[in-house]
């Protein structure tokens, strides 16, 4: 019978638990502690001091008491993935939340929580789109299959919505959804499941939920548990999306924890290592070459700022690890431009090469549109005569700006964005009034999808408007009539 190292418990505050003895115990290992009434609570042992042993209790707590028994398991934390988890939603731990019994029938495998990143000669550049459905995004700030891309903005400015419409857009498109809820009340969660339910998006996704009534711990290792959970998509060659919402009240759970454990605090009293902990995390998400069966993973996650200040410690943090960010600006909101998408300050530093070609071509017009629009405009606001060009341009970039706002949940398929921002850029909706383009945008759309349906299809297999797609677009076009 192999040994099996073993501790007492000394101290306990607030789930963290300090223990003595344990003297084989490594990092990150899962320990059980057995309370009085002999229940077994799982616990990470996270600090590894020379007489004590710090250890945080994964859930509930209150039955743990001083001189309990600590056992070390010489395991890592896993959680049991596999299909079966797809259309549930779960506690980090991987248990139902909604009493369903989760049975993994086939290829079930057991996914450590913890990682090391896939390495350099294990992947490939980026090089698929993975389209979020959002005209703004897809068309200036696309997001690739195997991209970090931060969603950033303060409280109430619509991150979790673009997150949510990126989900409901995988719909037929074979990518597996991971979405965390971390610090979320159980309400929102309850309600994200419905929506998805109503866009037939939850047959595709998880939903892994640490809400504000779990334990700091739990809040701790949910991004973990959806990431491990994407990889396991990944390593068989498919497509997974994870969404982590949002990693800043994770940043919290971790600095509330190294707090109890008596870490020395550093800036906004996190500890030294919270940069490591949101780099390790982000580093897995990737594009693994042919050799490694073509799989991805596509991280997705969400920053919340306080009044717009992206400087501070975590927000630039984590725009450091990111490849990219979607800033969400608050006057906009306000204003009614939804999404409120600050396209001067986003910015998709690998999805480029992921685009397709159309929208690679009608999105360069589009933001020259857009960029002297914001130029003039500064202009225009004291009141001086304006020349026919410059009106023309302020003209143009108004009804480009009215075309992009999009409702949530009202996802379009690439190929209908493109037709509709080049009939934008090439001035078709110059005599369109502005509180009109919206409308003249629904009828289009039911137009297409009725009668060209063959170039939607020629737009998504990736083919040029230069090369080949030129005369149909203006064909459709000019038929409709609105």
């Amino acid at each position: 019978m192999a040994f099996k190292s073993t501790g007492k418990i000394k101290e306990i505050k607030d789930g963290v638990v300090i223990a003595d003895g344990l003297s084989d115990v490594a990092y990150n290992e899962l320990v059980e502690i057995q309370d009085s009434e002999g229940k077994i609570h799982l616990g990470l042992a996270l600090n590894l001091d020379a007489e004590s042993v710090g250890i945080i209790v994964l859930g509930e707590y209150s039955s743990i008491g001083e001189d309990d028994m600590v056992t070390a398991t010489g395991k890592q934390l896993a959680i049991e993935v596999s299909n079966s988890l797809l259309s549930n939603v779960i506690d980090p731990l991987g248990r139902s939340l909604e009493d369903v019994k989760i049975v993994h029938t086939k290829d079930v495998r057991s996914e450590p929580l913890e990682q090391v990143a896939a390495g350099v000669s294990e992947r490939k550049d980026v090089s698929r789109p993975l389209p979020t459905g959002i005209k703004s995004i897809d068309a200036m700030i696309p997001i690739g299959k195997g991209q970090r891309e931060l969603i950033i903005g303060d409280r109430q400015t619509g991150k979790s919505a673009i997150a949510i419409d990126t989900i409901i857009n995988q719909k037929g498109k074979n990518v597996k959804c991971i979405y965390v809820g971390i610090g979320q009340k159980m309400a929102k969660i309850s309600a994200l499941k419905a929506r998805l339910l109503m866009e037939g998006a939850m047959d595709y996704t998880v939903i892994v939920a640490a809400s504000t009534s779990q334990a700091a711990s739990l809040q701790y290792i949910a991004p973990f548990t959806g990431v491990a959970i994407g990889e396991y998509f990944a390593k068989r060659g498919e497509d997974a999306l994870v969404i982590f919402d949002d990693l800043t009240k994770h940043a919290w759970a971790y600095r509330e924890i190294s707090l109890l454990l008596k870490r020395p605090p550093g800036r906004e009293a996190y500890p030294g290592d919270v940069f490591y902990l949101h780099s390790r995390l982000l580093e897995r998400a990737l594009q693994y070459s042919d050799e490694n069966k073509g799989g991805s993973l596509t991280a997705l996650p969400i920053i919340e700022t306080q009044a717009g200040d992206i400087s501070a410690y975590i927000p630039t943090n984590v725009i450091s690890i990111t490849d990219g960010q979607i800033y969400l600006e608050s006057d906009l909101f306000n204003a009614g431009h939804r999404p409120a998408v600050n396209v001067g300050l986003s910015v998709s530093r690998v999805g480029g090469s992921a685009q397709l070609k159309a929208m690679k071509e009608v999105a360069g017009q589009l933001r020259l549109d857009l960029a002297q629009y914001r130029e003039l405009a500064a202009f225009a606001q004291f009141g001086s005569d304006l020349d026919k060009e410059t009106r023309a341009k302020l003209d143009r970039g108004a009804r480009m700006q009215e075309l992009l706002k999009q409702n949530q949940y009202d996802t379009m398929s690439a190929g209908e964005q493109v037709l509709v921002l080049y009939a934008g850029t090439q001035g078709y909706l110059d005599n369109i009034a502005v509180e009109d383009i919206k409308d003249w945008e629904y009828s289009f759309k039911i137009h297409i999808k009725k009668n060209f349906t063959e170039l939607i299809e020629k737009i998504e297999k990736g083919e040029s408007i230069k090369d080949s797609l030129l005369t149909e677009i203006e064909k459709a076009l000019r038929s409709f009539k609105y």
